[in-house]
């Protein structure tokens, strides 16, 4: 017995006539027929009797009626209840620090101005926890920062992102135009902790150019970072769209490091396994459209008007 064969049986109901039911489904006589005949031998009773032309629901065939429109019903209320979830359902997003600092509350922002019946948890950590919790199916989608290469990990590049050094405002370097790479040879720096997509670009970089340099505190935000700075204990790399407000009230200088360029990507991550919701999906494209405005001197796009 199908779903298949009890909604043929209800139109055969609803019709009073197996003729009339299989015109109305677009079925010749004979199927329509077929399938009720197995549904009689499946539960072993009668389900209509037959009068010339005319067929009667037996007292079965009343309690199956009953039955299959009730289990009919609540099927398509289910349907319509996964549907509405699809489309405004919960949504599990995790960003890194840089990323969910200057630029995930803007993107979230922006979608529940196009999507308001969207729930949206978010978390905000390091490259490495984000990435697990991928692996643990605890989030849908992550954007974060860093050179991994992760397996069963989808990277979707969305940015191009570039640290730049920062100092304490009356630092020497402070109002110099750029300094050359090699000047940062055994300088004191604020870092990120390990896990960090931040750190992993910066160490990477540094150790390419061969520069030695010393850490003198490690820190889990970027704020925490920038305070560092300002206070006077030490340099550090952080992203323009992460150090911008800093900058402008004067926390911090931004210096110019000349042959010396730390490039990286913002991705968009998933799960190859992750099955997407509509509304996964539309948060995907959401993504990529507002990555695509971001100015470098900026930490979020343009709002559009929903």
């Amino acid at each position: 017995m199908t779903l298949r064969h009890l909604r043929i049986f209800l139109i055969v109901c609803e019709t009073g006539s197996v003729t009339a039911a299989a015109k109305q489904l677009h079925m010749t006589q004979p199927p329509v027929s077929q399938v009720i005949r197995e549904l009689e031998k499946y539960y072993g009773v009668r389900l209509f009797e037959r009068f010339g032309r005319r067929i009667y629901l037996t007292k079965a065939g009343e309690e199956l009626y009953s039955y299959a429109s009730h289990i009919l019903s609540l099927l398509a209320e289910a349907e319509k209840r996964l549907s509405d979830m699809s489309k405004s359902g919960i949504l599990r997003v995790g960003a890194s620090m840089t990323i969910g600092t200057a630029i995930l509350p803007t993107i979230m922002k922006e979608f529940f101005a196009f999507h308001p019946t969207v729930q949206m948890h978010a978390v905000v950590d390091n490259t490495a926890t984000i990435i697990k919790m991928l692996y643990v199916a605890k989030l849908d989608i992550g954007l974060v920062e860093g050179i991994g290469n992760w397996p069963d990990i989808v990277k979707v590049p969305v940015y191009d992102d570039e640290l730049v050094l920062v100092c304490p405002p009356k630092h020497e370097w402070a109002g110099a135009k750029s300094i050359d790479a090699a000047q940062l040879e055994d300088q004191c720096f604020v870092i990120r902790e390990e896990g960090s997509g931040t750190r992993e670009v910066f160490e990477a970089a540094t150790k390419a150019y061969g520069i030695k340099w010393k850490p003198v505190g490690v820190f889990n935000s970027t704020e925490a970072i920038i305070n560092a700075v300002h206070c006077g204990l030490g340099l550090s790399f952080i992203s323009p769209l992460a150090v911008q407000n800093a900058v402008a009230t004067g926390k911090v200088a931004v210096v110019k490091v000349s042959g010396l360029d730390i490039k990286r990507k913002f991705n968009l991550v998933y799960h190859k396994n992750k099955f997407f919701t509509n509304v996964m999906k539309e948060f995907i494209a959401f993504c990529l459209e507002f990555f695509k405005q971001i100015r470098p001197d900026l930490a979020s796009a343009p709002e559009r008007n929903p």
